[in-house]
């Protein structure tokens, strides 16, 4: 451990903490300083100017990365008939309706990922509120998941789509990739999700919204990002 620590410590001198990096050059930066032998994930830290103890200051949904995350992420769909039928063929790992209900409330199985359901699935999928809301598996129209096309939102899911939603700071914490990745795909995941949280912005949202952009890998330093580069 203190070798892993000194590479830590190591790398966070290389980081200017005054300066404002242009994306690409701040997603290099990630990528030589990650200290880890694994494979690292790439995070988005974004700074917004809401005040989420209020309801129309919330942010939250989901977006499609273009280079997705690195991550295969199973996928369970609660589903009936020929809903089943396309989850099936769409490739969700896991599709099901009372029976899955079952395993999850009686065995406590949270084998996947991402849960979506159909929307006349909803009246049984809320009893496991209590043990996939918390995980934040539980299926929800505003991140897409509660949907009758089961083709498109596994595809989607399959394809890099995350979600994201603000903490009790204002933050979005959000993947957009691994450190193995090109740096171009990065700033394309990053731009994409900026953009995306641009267009979500509250209207109750007041003053600068985009306060703040940072980005690093699971063990490596935090880099501060020029927000006005990042969708320029």
């Amino acid at each position: 451990m203190p070798k892993q620590g000194k590479k830590v410590t190591d790398a966070a001198k290389q980081v200017d903490r005054a300066k404002l990096y242009d994306p690409a050059e701040a997603l290099d930066l990630v990528k030589k300083l990650a200290p880890a032998k694994f494979d690292e994930t790439v995070e988005a830290v974004v700074k917004l100017g809401v005040d989420p103890r209020h309801a129309d200051q919330q942010v939250r949904g989901a977006v499609v990365l273009p280079h997705g995350t690195g991550k295969t992420r199973s996928v369970l769909v609660f589903a009936k008939g020929d809903k089943a039928k396309e989850a099936e063929e769409a490739g969700a790992d896991f599709v099901g309706a009372e029976d899955m209900v079952e395993k999850i409330q009686k065995e406590g199985w949270l084998g996947f990922d991402v849960a979506i359901a159909t929307p006349d699935m909803m009246g049984m999928v809320g009893k496991l509120g209590r043990i996939l809301g918390p995980r934040g598996l539980m299926p929800n129209p505003k991140t897409g998941t509660v949907t009758f096309d089961v083709t498109q939102a596994v595809r989607e899911v399959k394809a890099g789509k995350i979600e994201y939603r603000v903490d009790k700071a204002g933050i979005i914490h959000a993947p957009i990739g691994k450190v193995s990745f090109d740096t171009e795909k990065l700033t394309d995941n990053l731009r994409v999700l900026v953009e995306q949280l641009i267009r979500v912005r509250p209207q109750a949202a007041k003053g600068q919204y985009i306060k703040g952009i940072s980005v690093c890998s699971t063990m490596g330093p935090g880099i501060k990002v020029n927000a006005l580069k990042v969708t320029a």
